[in-house]
């Protein structure tokens, strides 16, 4: 229960909604802080909400407030990395309040296909197995399962399979949103289209999800999982941009997953997927050449396609230009692919190495830079300055998969690559990988190089500007038409009244 101790922004909440708020010393702890462990600002209170309407009712309670409206941050499994849901002095939502009872539900209508109404609270991972239940499945992915739909809906959700079926954003039909002012809104591209386009990849500015209705299609049964090991770089980024051409979203050919990596000199060096006989071949290369550039690709394939999926493979891994001999393959399961974090995670958390710092650094370069980009950063600063490489991932995405109407911001370029930098540090030794990050950002402003942040992060509403272009006018609109006190979301700091 909420205590007189608690500020006076949140006191004399309604009767319908007041058991539901804690201040309890380990309800505000638990979400003072989020998987990132660099930020950390206390909320006044946490709210577990047993419906939609209750929160509704939080955030007319808010704007309604005698002193003053108090931020509110809708809090899934809080693997932001910079405070991004996190509510200082304000109310952090635990949307994982609303999962009790089904809120997972496959239909299928003559309009849409198949699809599934998923809470806004839902992990990604029972959303396959609801889904696989079914034989079904949703098209595009994150890498890591245990997020929130709402979660990477207000971002955009990406990984292997954006540059075919576009974000997690592109696969949406409709949307259940409480907007800022606490109105509960259905939308969808011909119903409140404005506020449907906004609210997908809006940072959870305009309204937070409580339900998406989800695209689904038939499900695989296994993967063909293969890693290419190559020495140069414009071999890499060329064949990557090759297969990315040449899997279009009806497409039965080519491959269904195109993301890259590096291995470092410095290391650590992950060989875990390749034989241990073929290791040391692996750490030779990468010592003899200092990167190597490693291309990941899937096919996924069914009993009615399993004689033909290696010549499928073999088709387009023969045009390509690796390092010969070093090319690698597992078959696995769909859902084993699929999940495949989950096992990294659980070997760190033994070594208590999940719950650290995460000073990471996702970007979106343009293709026509991705070069100067890697001369720049990856030889120049990672490597010269011997900083340690936890995870570095790189991969090309195709623009004509995204939607313009929507909120999340990417190049002006046809194809554009992902680069993230996932940075891993003990609790004091951050400030110097986000050194690194500050010298990164400032080598692209000073050659020029386009980027913009994925997952954004700033500290002042003219960077804010500057990410959205000249879309922020709209941006801003929105804004001030579905929440005009600024309640939503204030961990993100693009609107800083209340900060």
């Amino acid at each position: 229960m909420l205590s007189t101790t608690c500020t006076s922004l949140v006191l004399f909440p309604p009767k319908d909604i007041a058991g539901m708020l804690r201040n309890d010393t380990e309800s505000i702890n638990s979400t003072s802080t989020d998987y990132g462990h660099i930020v950390q600002e206390f909320p006044a209170a946490v709210f577990n909400p047993t419906s939609p309407n209750d929160i509704a009712s939080l955030i007319l309670f808010s704007n309604n407030n005698s002193y003053a409206p108090f931020g509110i941050a809708a809090r899934g499994q809080g693997h932001s990395v910079r405070g991004q849901d996190l509510a200082p002095d304000g109310v952090v939502i635990n949307m994982t309040a609303l999962s009790s009872g089904s809120r997972i539900v496959v239909s299928e209508s003559p309009s849409l296909g198949s699809y599934a109404d998923v809470g806004g609270e839902q992990l990604w991972i029972d959303v396959l197995h609801a889904t696989l239940d079914h034989g079904l499945t949703p098209v595009s992915w994150t890498d890591y399962l245990y997020l929130s739909v709402g979660g990477t809906l207000s971002n955009a959700g990406i990984s292997g399979q954006t540059f075919r079926f576009g974000p997690q954003i592109s696969n949406v039909y409709e949307l259940d949103v409480v907007t800022g002012k606490g109105d509960f809104i259905t939308c969808s591209s011909t119903k409140k289209p404005k506020l449907f386009y906004a609210v997908l990849g809006g940072l959870g500015q305009f309204g937070i999800i409580t339900r998406a209705r989800i695209a689904l299609q038939p499900a695989p049964n296994r993967a063909k999982w293969v890693r290419l090991l190559y020495s140069n770089f414009s071999a890499f980024s060329s064949d990557q941009e090759l297969l990315i051409s040449t899997s279009g979203k009806m497409e039965r050919d080519g491959f269904d997953y195109v993301e890259g990596l590096l291995l470092m000199q410095q290391g650590p060096l992950d060989l875990s997927f390749y034989p241990v006989a073929d290791q040391p071949l692996i750490a030779s290369l990468v010592n003899q050449y200092g990167i190597v550039y490693t291309m990941e690709v899937v096919k996924y394939y069914d009993d009615s396609t399993r004689d033909t999926v290696d010549k499928v493979v073999e088709k387009f891994t023969k045009r390509l230009s690796f390092v010969p001999g070093f090319m690698f393959e597992q078959d696995v399961s769909y859902e084993e692919f699929l999940d495949r974090v989950r096992i990294e995670e659980k070997i760190l958390q033994s070594l208590g190495l999940w719950d650290i710092a995460h000073p990471w650094m996702n970007l979106f370069v343009p293709k026509s830079r991705i070069s100067d980009f890697d001369s720049g950063v990856f030889k120049d600063i990672l490597l010269k300055q011997k900083v340690p490489a936890a995870l570095i991932l790189i991969y090309p995405m195709n623009r004509n998969k995204w939607d313009g109407r929507m909120s999340a911001v990417i190049p002006d370029e046809d194809v554009f690559y992902v680069v993230g930098l996932l940075h891993s540090s003990g609790f004091n030794e951050w400030p110097a990988f986000d050194e690194v990050n500050t010298q990164l950002l400032q080598f692209c402003h000073d050659a020029g190089i386009m980027v913009k942040q994925y997952l954004p992060h700033y500290q002042t509403q003219e960077d804010w500007k500057n990410h959205f272009g000249s879309n922020w006018q709209s941006f801003q609109e929105m804004k001030t038409k579905s929440d005009p006190n600024k309640i939503l979301a204030p961990g993100q700091r693009i609107f800083n009244s209340l900060l």
